[in-house]
């Protein structure tokens, strides 16, 4: 399923109008958000909202929520998982990707409700001690500190930990597999991917975690934290409709190169247009 430049240009556009400058009410309510949890792979199911995702991995000794996302979005989560037939009781870890209130705004209604230990880095754990970028959220208990290469077992699943800033100081993405019928693929999370900063050293930094993530072998899943940058909800339909034989619509290992190599030359831009605007 390859994707046109011109369309990978329209969707990154897209994302960048719409992320943090929707309408309020829109944005924030849980009924304009709502989105029928679904099934991705074997072990992985979607149960985030309509403009920031949540992702909940099942393994043989628990379940572990990527992102918890905020307020009323938290309790769909919640009430996603108890939908699609597990208990939220049952998760043991919560993966933060960064210390935005859209991803860590219910971490602790995790923490307090289910006991589930979250993993952060330590530098989006120290921007909980500081005044909130965007919006103001509960602040959650302090648990583990993921760092660069580290990784995190639960019964026969690993997580591995990249630590990718730009985004914020301390973006945490993690790669996994996921399973179709049983065959495996190895999946990303992206912890950062909006270039909604400015700074040249933020930016350098967004540059280098890109080109890093560029040298990663045989990443065909492509998890994103907001759906307009993995087109979920489009790919959500295509498997909604795949027949016996065909290929998975979320299995894009070249949807997932062109959308790093277009974040970087984004991100290049935007990095001139800064240092010839400071000479």
């Amino acid at each position: 399923m390859k994707k046109t430049q011109a369309s990978l240009i329209l969707i990154s556009l897209l994302i960048a109008q719409s992320l943090f400058a929707q309408d309020d009410s829109d944005l924030h309510d849980p009924e304009q958000q709502r989105v029928a949890p679904f099934q991705v792979f074997d072990n992985l199911y979607y149960i985030g909202a309509e403009w920031v995702s949540s992702w909940l991995l099942v393994t043989d000794q628990g379940l572990i929520v990527f992102d918890a996302m905020y307020e009323g979005l938290t309790d769909l989560a919640i009430e996603g998982i108890r939908e699609l037939g597990f208990d939220p009781d049952d998760v043991r870890y919560l993966i933060v990707s960064h210390a935005h209130y859209d991803h860590i705004g219910g971490a602790l209604k995790f923490q307090q409700e289910f006991a589930a230990v979250t993993m952060m880095t330590e530098e989006d754990w120290a921007m909980t001690e500081q005044p909130p970028v965007f919006r103001e959220y509960p602040k959650p208990i302090r648990h583990l500190s993921a760092s660069d290469g580290a990784t995190l077992n639960l019964g026969r699943t690993r997580l591995r930990f990249m630590k990718t800033p730009g985004h914020t100081p301390g973006v945490l993405s993690t790669i996994f597999t996921v399973y179709d019928n049983g065959y495996p693929h190895t999946a990303m999370l992206f912890g950062g991917d909006g270039i909604n900063f400015t700074g040249v050293d933020r930016l350098q930094m967004y540059i280098d975690s890109v080109q890093r993530m560029q040298q990663l072998p045989d990443v065909e899943v492509h998890v994103s934290n907001h759906p307009m940058s993995g087109e979920i909800f489009e790919r959500r339909d295509m498997l909604a409709q795949r027949q016996d034989g065909d290929p998975h619509p979320f299995v894009d290992p070249e949807s997932w190169d062109a959308h790093l190599e277009l974040r970087l030359r984004q991100a290049q831009q935007q990095l001139a247009q800064e240092q010839a605007a400071s000479n």
